[in-house]
């Protein structure tokens, strides 16, 4: 409720600026200064950043390099692990016998050669890093040409073997009259040996484990035939070895002296 004393200012202020709007801040502090309080301070200030965007705060630390690049060059020796060239993107593709890390480095998965090349065939603008087996070669390699894989052998066409016997060509079809003759292919020996040879991991042939464990029956080598004892007995036996042995040692310590002592003072 508002005091009758504080009327006539309140009505003069209002009476002034009849042709206007008058805000509320103006009011209260004309009531304010009626009743004898000063107005209140007006804030006016503006918030900045606390963190520097711009300037030599936030600029590029100078930490250690990462050793990118080359580390071999064209032409140079390289084993199956070797890395190649380091690179933070996809400069450098692989090609012929290398392949990419996870990082984007280029290492070789054959050894040979390196070559810097570019292959238009695959794409016209990419540039490639491969290995080649032989020194004289060059990467990329024609089209349709023969491609040099593992175990550094090079794919040719090979012809079938055709089997013969007494100079007659064998297909399908029996040569002589098929009752054991002498023309006959029952009668012709095989190997049974080059029959039974598998291929296994490393990539060789060789006979199964349990033939070459049965090697020794083959060859008539025998051996001593395992005959057990009493166990009863030899328990038996332990034991009163045991028991000497204890005796023994009782007797020995009891020879010996007892070692005197000197007195604490």
């Amino acid at each position: 409720m508002l005091l009758p004393r504080i009327f006539s200012p309140v009505r003069a202020s209002l009476q002034s600026s009849s042709s206007s709007l008058v805000p509320s801040s103006r009011v209260l502090d004309a009531l304010r200064t009626a009743n004898g309080s000063p107005p209140s301070p007006t804030l006016s200030f503006v918030r900045h950043a606390t963190h520097q965007s711009q300037g030599r705060a936030n600029g590029a630390k100078d930490g250690p390099g990462k050793r990118l690049g080359a580390k071999k060059s064209g032409g140079e020796y390289v084993i199956p692990g070797n890395i190649i060239f380091r690179q933070r993107g996809t400069a450098w593709y692989p090609g012929e016998n290398c392949e990419m890390g996870r990082d984007h480095c280029i290492f070789a998965k054959e050894a040979g050669y390196v070559r810097y090349y570019r292959d238009p065939l695959k794409h016209p603008k990419r540039q490639y890093i491969g290995v080649v087996f032989e020194k004289h070669e060059t990467l990329p390699y024609p089209q349709n040409a023969a491609r040099r894989r593992r175990l550094n052998m090079l794919a040719i066409r090979r012809e079938p073997e055709v089997d013969t016997v007494d100079g007659q060509i064998v297909g399908d079809l029996q040569v002589g009259d098929g009752i054991r003759s002498g023309t006959s292919i029952q009668d012709t020996p095989r190997d049974n040996k080059s029959s039974a040879l598998t291929m296994g991991k490393g990539y060789s042939y060789r006979e199964a484990n349990w033939q070459i464990g049965r090697a020794a029956e083959k060859a008539g080598v025998k051996v001593k035939e395992f005959m057990p004892g009493d166990r009863w007995t030899a328990w038996r036996r332990l034991n009163s070895r045991k028991k000497a042995n204890a005796e023994r040692r009782r007797l020995r310590n009891a020879s010996k002296k007892p070692s005197k002592r000197g007195k604490k003072r």
